[in-house]
């Protein structure tokens, strides 16, 4: 899955410069639908700086004064659910939804026009209106009792966060509706220039081909139930390839056979051939779903996503990686494969501080690979030592995946990010032997540069004037929470302000900056949420269809023993890499896992400090699994990111030639973890 403009660090910049030539085209009330849209989430992003004072306040009352505020912990989430539950309409005016490029980047724009106003209608505006009607609902009863805090000391009126929900999705519908007055516009127009590419027929032949699939799949399981529930996967993984947005693909499809089962619990498929079903499932049923995405916008735990972004992002902005790609590259000229060696080694330190893998990728791309390409490097190992390394960020700590695991997994954050650091860093370790090997045996694909001079003192001094300050950022926040002092989500707030005291410290901050960090937050976050809010739909119905109970079945009867278990889980997570991103594994997949990995009795050393070491240490084995997902194609996010960014002498055949060793690399890491539990389990059960 992929956005293969490259521009993660602020999309909405991107998309407005790509829209301005269809602007003038378009309808006056779409663009005014769109402006308000905008408008409305270009004041509430500012709310993600009220959310870093907020937690920034918090730590430093309890430790200055010795007091703790309830009122403070709840003003966070309602921050967070309200950036969140806004956000979403915020990205779909701006494109920046998560979306499976592969074929759909091959179409005309015309055809790329009739798949979005077909997904808005048949998968969107059914999950709008559920949620609309099921939200208003729900929250007219929170403010008919007058609901307020579970905490006597906490807030009053918590109907008003309630009341986000079906106002979020009523802006969600007025976007939408911008959108399809836009496309139906264009395409009554038909100008010319939209017809170039290929036309809906790509689309619908692999259609055709996963109708084939999933029709041979349901002869091997007897029950309907089980049917719908291969037929449900099936169904996800193709539209995927229409390159509708994944969130409203999840949404649409949890909806669809939500539908679907109600007709076979009431006999009114029969004439299918197939037995009627007592699933249970109906509208008002499917309306539970507002509950859970209220706990999930309310869940102090996901608080940290919004600031370990903004945390990186401001990073970025700030020019560490400039600097340390400037002295780095003194201290490493005269060594063999010096340059990948410097981008490995700033990917590594870059992981610390951002869990952003299109930002490091491109990052890194735009740094090294200019001058890669001067230095005469082959170009697949240029390509494979940027993407590599950028994606280090998605496991070594603070990283945003494991906190979502985290919350899936009802685990500690603090726990998993110990639990990822031996990993994380083995892997940035595995990756620094083989460049060095590789230059060494194969001299002609890292040459040492012509007129390169020896370190010397002031080198190394560059580099520790370079590298201390985002060090001790790493430390505060990262040590903060292994030494028990702060939670995950107040190290994210008081890293956030670090980052932005850095970034002040460098003098690169404007006021500019400021506001393409926050958009880039803004939308980020949002589409990573709006992930969540489609999961939740999904899984809620293939639970209900029993799909739960079918894949513990099916790993079940294997009959692998636990160790054999494990691996099977974990080569199906890899396969799903090549097809489903990270963000869709965790949220559907890995929850169903919990229950499977509790019952095989795996021996993993606890160290008598950990309260499920073997959960701990199977969720860092998917973690260093999940990885490879952005490496692998056909949809790998890393291939794409760097393809936008890289010189034109670097060919897509080089990135997926450059890729293959890295991937190798991090399955030996994930051997290693896996033969050695305690490098998992060690970390966490020491350091409190």
């Amino acid at each position: 899955m992929a956005d293969t403009r490259p521009v993660p660090d602020d999309p909405v910049d991107v998309y407005e410069q790509i829209q301005e030539h269809e602007d003038r085209d378009r309808q006056p009330i779409a663009v005014a639908l769109d402006t308000t849209v905008k408008r409305i989430g270009s004041v509430v992003m500012w709310a993600n700086i009220l959310l870093i004072a907020a937690i920034v306040a918090q730590v430093a009352f309890r430790y200055l004064l010795n007091q703790n505020f309830p009122k403070l912990d709840e003003i966070q989430w309602h921050f967070y659910g309200l950036v969140t539950m806004v956000g979403i309409s915020f990205a779909l005016v701006t494109d920046s939804h998560v979306r499976v490029d592969l074929l759909y980047m091959q179409l005309s724009r015309r055809a790329q026009r009739i798949i979005e106003v077909i997904g808005i209608l048949t998968l969107l505006v059914p999950f709008i209106y559920l949620m609309i009607d099921q939200g208003y609902d729900y929250f007219y009863e929170s403010w008919r009792v007058n609901e307020r805090s579970d905490s006597p000391t906490g807030l009053p009126g918590r109907w008003a966060l309630k009341a986000v929900i079906p106002v979020s999705f009523v802006l969600l519908a007025v976007a939408a509706l911008a959108r399809l007055i836009h496309d139906a516009h264009a395409l009554f127009v038909n100008a010319p220039d939209e017809r170039k590419g290929k036309d809906l027929r790509l689309i619908l032949w692999a259609l055709v081909g996963f109708a084939v699939v999933a029709t041979g799949l349901t002869f091997v399981v007897e029950t309907t139930e089980e049917k719908l529930v291969i037929a449900m996967f099936l169904t996800f993984i193709a539209l995927l390839f229409t390159g509708f947005p994944v969130a409203w693909t999840l949404a649409g499809v949890g909806v669809a056979y939500c539908g679907l089962a109600y007709l076979f619990d009431n006999d009114l498929m029969l004439w299918t051939g197939l037995e009627s079903t007592f699933t249970g499932l109906d509208y008002l049923t499917l309306g539970a779903v507002v509950n859970r995405v209220y706990a999930t916008m309310s869940n102090a735990v996901l608080v940290a996503l919004p600031m370990f972004i903004f945390m990186g992002l401001m990073l970025d902005e700030s020019g560490v990686a400039e600097r340390l790609m400037g002295a780095m590259q003194r201290l490493f000229g005269t060594v063999r494969g010096g340059l990948a060696i410097t981008v490995t080694l700033i990917g590594i330190i870059l992981a610390a501080s951002t869990g952003i893998i299109g930002a490091s990728v491109v990052l890194l791309g735009v740094l090294s690979l200019p001058s890669m390409m001067q230095q005469k490097y082959n170009p697949s190992l240029a390509a494979g030592v940027v993407s590599a390394s950028g994606t280090l960020g998605i496991l070594i700590p603070p990283s945003i995946m494991l906190v979502i695991m985290a919350d899936q997994m009802a685990l500690s954050v603090g726990d998993l990010f110990m639990a990822a650091v031996f990993p994380g860093v083995i892997i940035g370790v595995l990756y620094l032997t083989y460049i060095f090997v590789i230059a060494l045996i194969k001299r002609d694909v890292a040459p040492v540069p012509e007129g390169a001079k020896r370190p010397d003192w002031a080198a190394l001094k560059d580099v520790l004037v370079a590298v201390l300050p985002t060090l001790a950022l790493i430390l505060a926040v990262l040590g903060s929470i292994f030494a028990g002092l702060t939670t995950p989500t107040e190290a994210s707030g008081v890293g956030a302000l670090g980052a932005t005291l850095l970034a002040l410290l460098y003098r690169k901050l404007t006021l500019q900056k400021l506001v393409n960090v926050l958009k880039s937050t803004f939308n980020t976050t949002a589409y990573i949420f709006a992930i969540f809010l489609g999961a939740t739909v999904f899984s809620y119905v293939l639970r209900e269809l029993g799909g739960d109970e079918l894949i513990e079945h099916t790993i079940q009867s294997t009959g692998f023993g636990p160790t054999g278990t494990v691996l099977f889980i974990l080569f199906i997570v890899f396969l799903l890499g090549f097809v489903l991103d990270w963000i869709e594994i965790t949220l559907i997949v890995l929850p169903l896992m919990r229950p499977i990995v509790n019952g095989l009795g795996l021996d993993v050393p606890g160290f008598d400090a950990i309260d499920e070491p073997a959960l701990v240490w199977f969720v860092i084995l998917v973690a260093v699994t999940l990885q490879t997902s952005f490496l692998t194609p056909p949809v790998g996010f890393a291939l794409f990111y760097l393809k936008g960014v890289c010189p034109p002498e670097i060919k897509l055949m080089d990135i997926y030639k450059g890729i293959i060793p890295f991937v190798l690399l991090q399955l030996t890491g994930l051997a290693l973890v896996f033969l050695w539990p305690a490098l998992a389990t060690w970390l966490p059960s020491v350091a409190y």
